[in-house]
């Protein structure tokens, strides 16, 4: 029996399993309306059924887990070196020597390396940016992420029962889901989502929106499918912030294949908790990044004035909730004390930076995959957070190697520490995304499966021995 019968027939199951708790519930209704008892005991089987609904829906959640994930690498073809890249700069025509300046200061302090990629349209002199070639770069960029998840996991398409696709900047119609969807001839009641606008953290919301399609429909996978299609979010203009999404964002996509614990294929990571914070309804938050026509009526995307004060307020938000969930209670009692000590010792928020204190999240989670916003960015949010270097590895190393891929990026970080071996069986790994909005969106994965020091290459074979760069 092939994997897509076995999962079909234990879906079946627990369907099956839910209509006859509803039918003995029936019955027992009836058979206190046919003996004429205590109206009372009319409660006593709506309650059973309603306690039975909560405890399969609380052992289903703890079941919500990742199968595994591949990342694109990019044909060598499309890499772009910096000294390239400068030089593609001055000659495609579109920017004067102020912006090709700029650029070049962004780039050469950013950290990132001579290994990037950029889809094949931007290889042009002029680059081109049109509707075909953006449908191009995702069909390059979806089909061999795919195509290795199906093959690393053993799971045809035909068993997967929803695909969450998220892209910022492209939204054709035939949407990218379905693209995918008619590709892998999935079956026809796959339900199919399509996110964007939603920036670097819509790899989270897309895996919430998975989990809350497995907890609540009879299927055993979701897929959920992060990439940017870098094609449309060229700008050719010469406002410098919208010049930025041209200096970090490069060629990258992710795939997860994320289940109920209903198929038969194991899980390789646990989903321990899932986090997500929002100032939508704050109109700095709202206008610190969006999309619009320079003077020019050229359209980029802009970061606005007072990013950074407003990430960081953001950021105390969602790690207060965070922290509840994930921090063990012995670091909440330290950080609670030392809130203590700090306000008697005068108002925190009058205290000179670093002097409050910060619970320390290196109790929660072995590993760290950071917003991949360029080296000066995760240092400072590193900081901010307590990590040292080396659990800053990982973002930096992504960024160097394979630069801003959007939500994707979370997930080379993740194939970063697999391949050097560093997660191990019972390990957490914490994921933070930051995107427009503003909104900060997290996911913590506990490792389940997998031998101490056990490597899986993924994007980073060939090049992995390589890292980590002490220079950059």
């Amino acid at each position: 029996m092939d994997i897509a019968h076995r999962d079909h027939l234990l879906a079946a199951l627990h369907g099956l399993l839910g209509a006859a708790t509803l039918l003995l519930c029936l019955a027992a209704e009836l058979l206190v309306f046919a003996f004429r008892r205590n109206a009372a005991l009319y409660l006593a089987p709506v309650a059973a059924m309603l306690i039975f609904n909560r405890l399969r829906r609380r052992i289903a959640a703890a079941e919500i887990g990742l199968v595994d994930f591949s990342c694109l690498k990019p044909p060598r073809r499309l890499r772009i070196p910096v000294a390239g890249l400068l030089e593609h700069f001055r000659l495609i025509g579109c920017f004067d020597d102020g912006s090709v300046e700029f650029m070049t200061k962004v780039i050469e302090a950013s950290g990132m390396g001579n290994e990037t990629y950029f889809p094949p349209s931007l290889h042009y002199i002029p680059p081109a940016a049109t509707h075909a070639d953006a449908v191009q770069e995702a069909h390059m960029l979806f089909f061999p992420a795919l195509d290795d998840l199906f093959a690393k996991t053993g799971v045809p398409p035909s068993a997967v029962g929803a695909l969450v696709v998220n892209c910022s900047g492209f939204c054709p119609a035939p949407s990218l889901a379905a693209i995918i969807a008619n590709r892998y001839r999935m079956r026809d009641d796959v339900k199919t989502f399509n996110l964007s606008g939603m920036g670097c953290a819509a790899g989270v919301v897309g895996v919430d929106v998975a989990r809350r399609l497995l907890l609540t429909h009879a299927m055993p996978y979701a897929i959920v499918v992060s990439a940017e299609i870098v094609t449309v979010g060229w700008y050719s203009g010469k406002d410098q912030g919208k010049l930025l999404l041209n200096c970090y964002f490069r060629t990258g996509c992710s795939a997860a294949l994320v289940t109920n614990g209903r198929g038969a294929a194991p899980v390789k990571y646990r989903l321990a908790s899932l986090t997500r914070t929002n100032q939508i309804a704050n109109d700095r938050s709202y206008r610190s990044g969006y999309r619009d026509e320079d003077d020019e009526g050229i359209t980029g995307f802009t970061l606005g004035q007072g990013v950074g004060r407003m990430v960081s307020e953001l950021l105390r938000a969602h790690l207060v909730t965070l922290g509840l969930s994930i921090l063990p209670w012995r670091e909440k009692l330290r950080y609670a004390l030392a809130l203590l000590r700090s306000s008697r010792d005068g108002d925190s928020s009058k205290l000179p930076r670093g002097a409050v204190p910060l619970p320390d999240f290196r109790a929660a989670a072995e590993h760290f995959c950071l917003p991949s916003s360029g080296r000066p960015m995760i240092w400072r949010l590193g900081q901010g957070l307590g990590l040292g270097e080396r659990e800053m590895e990982a973002a930096l190393m992504t960024f160097h190697r394979f630069g801003n891929q959007s939500a994707a990026s979370l997930w080379y970080q993740l194939a970063y520490l697999e391949a050097k071996g560093r997660v191990r069986a019972g390990d957490t790994v914490w994921q933070l995304g930051i995107g427009s909005g503003l909104k900060a969106n997290s996911l913590v994965w506990e490792r389940v499966a997998g031998s101490d020091g056990e490597r899986e290459l993924g994007p980073w074979v060939g090049c992995i021995h390589k890292y980590a760069v002490t220079e950059m």
